[in-house]
């Protein structure tokens, strides 16, 4: 079952174990223009189901979390601090999830504090959105355009959305809803995701971490992915014929799949 709260004015969901487990917390955190529902229906039923505490945020500015008002102020440092704060909160010590904004958050987050693991999840690369950024505009530059439109607040639709997010058969219904959830993202911190506040790789506490990609990701191509995992020192794996919403692409199972046998290597 799926419980919210509200912790400082954050939404925070959770999905527990039916059963009380000496397995490590998951923490999961959402990538722009989307909030912690992005998990609560596949990821987070998925790991709890294989005894794992799963918790979920919403950054400030986004779901339900306060903030929304100045959205375009807040900063990859104000996201960190949130994680921060739920971790407290929650007196947990979780194995950090993070997809695409997520999993940069999650690099920034090392500068300053420790997690027993990590896993990036079509993940901003600590060299920033430069080169997604071109890439993207190369090679579909309408749908930059219409990303573009989406940072500033304006409306888009399914079709776009399925170009950008999903590679694979696509439930409408679903892209509706997933439509209807989104919001516009931080300016300032797109800025810092581009090249103002990158990671500090010789101030980033090491830990154990899985690096993922999709074949098909539109918003953070697959090289980008092993450009990450390179720079980690890590193996990358890519997940073949998905896209950027891996939490929802048809063979969802399948990355979920590859990140617990990961979970269940690493040391208790």
């Amino acid at each position: 079952m799926i419980k919210k709260q509200n912790i400082a004015g954050l939404e925070v969901f959770s999905c527990l174990p039916d059963t009380p487990t000496s397995r490590p917390n998951l923490l999961f955190i959402h990538g722009a223009f989307a909030g912690a529902w992005m998990w609560t229906e596949t990821y987070m039923p998925y790991f709890a189901a294989a005894g794992y505490p799963c918790h979920a945020l919403s950054l400030r500015g986004h779901g339900d979390s306060d903030g929304h008002d100045r959205i375009n102020w807040l900063s990859v440092a104000d996201y960190v601090d949130d994680v921060r704060m739920v971790i407290e909160a929650l007196a947990i010590d979780p194995v950090l999830l993070g997809h695409s904004m997520g999993g940069f958050v999650v690099q920034k987050y090392l500068e300053h504090h420790a997690a027993p693991a990590v896993a990036l999840l079509c993940s901003v690369p600590p060299q920033g959105l430069i080169a997604a950024q071109f890439h993207l505009l190369l090679q579909k530059p309408q749908l930059y355009l219409e990303i573009n439109r989406i940072l500033a607040g304006n409306y888009t639709e399914t079709d776009t959305l399925k170009e950008a997010l999903f590679a694979g058969e696509v439930d409408e219904k679903m892209l509706e809803t997933w439509l209807g959830r989104m919001q516009n993202e931080s300016q300032r911190a797109i800025w810092d995701m581009s090249m103002f506040n990158l990671p500090n790789l010789y101030c980033m506490q090491k830990a154990p971490m899985l690096v993922v990609g999709a074949e098909m990701d539109a918003l953070v191509p697959a090289f980008l992915a092993q450009s990450t995992a390179q720079t980690y020192g890590e193996p990358c794996h890519i997940l073949r014929g998905m896209g950027h919403a891996i939490t929802h692409e048809k063979d969802w199972t399948k990355g979920a799949a590859l990140i617990l046998n990961w979970l269940e290597t690493l040391k208790p």
